[in-house]
C-alpha cells in the first residue's frame, strides 16, 4: 500500500516501495495559485531539513514556497515540469511530481495529514 501524506502548507509527499519519497503540490495548492508558468527545481544531492523552502513555483497570480515535507536529499528532479510547468496544474499529484528524495528517517511522515485530515483542512 502506498502511503501519502499531506503539510499544512499544502505539499504532498509519497512514500515509493524503494523507500524513496515522491514530494508535490496538492490540487488544493495548484487551484489556488491559478495557471503555473514556472518552476525552479533544487539541485539532485541537495540535502534540506524538515521545512525549509526547496522549490519556487510562480503562476500567473503569485509566486510560491515548496517546502520539504520531511527532512532529506534530493535524488531526482521532475525536468519534465520545468519543460511543462502546466503540468502541475493538470496532475498535480501523478505527473506533476515536484523531486523524489531519500528521507533521513521515513518514521517523520508520523507527524505529517493523513487524506482524511488533509481533506478536512482544506474544507475549511
Amino acid at each position: 500500500m502506498t502511503t501519502i501524506r499531506y503539510t499544512d502548507d499544502h505539499e504532498w509527499i509519497r512514500i515509493e516501495t524503494d523507500g524513496s519519497a515522491t514530494v508535490g503540490i496538492t490540487d488544493h495548492a495548484q487551484d489556488a495559485l491559478g495557471d503555473v508558468v514556472f518552476i525552479e527545481l533544487p539541485e539532485v544531492g541537495k540535502h534540506f531539513s524538515k521545512g525549509d523552502n526547496a522549490c519556487v513555483v510562480e503562476s500567473v497570480k503569485a509566486a510560491a514556497d515548496v517546502k520539504m515535507p520531511i527532512a532529506g536529499s534530493v535524488s531526482e528532479v521532475n525536468q519534465t515540469i520545468v519543460d511543462d510547468p502546466a503540468l502541475v496544474n493538470s496532475e498535480p499529484m501523478t505527473s506533476g511530481w515536484f523531486m523524489k528524495i531519500k528521507p533521513d528517517n521515513a518514521a517523520d511522515l508520523d507527524g505529517l495529514m493523513d487524506e482524511a485530515a488533509y481533506k478536512a483542512l482544506v474544507a475549511d
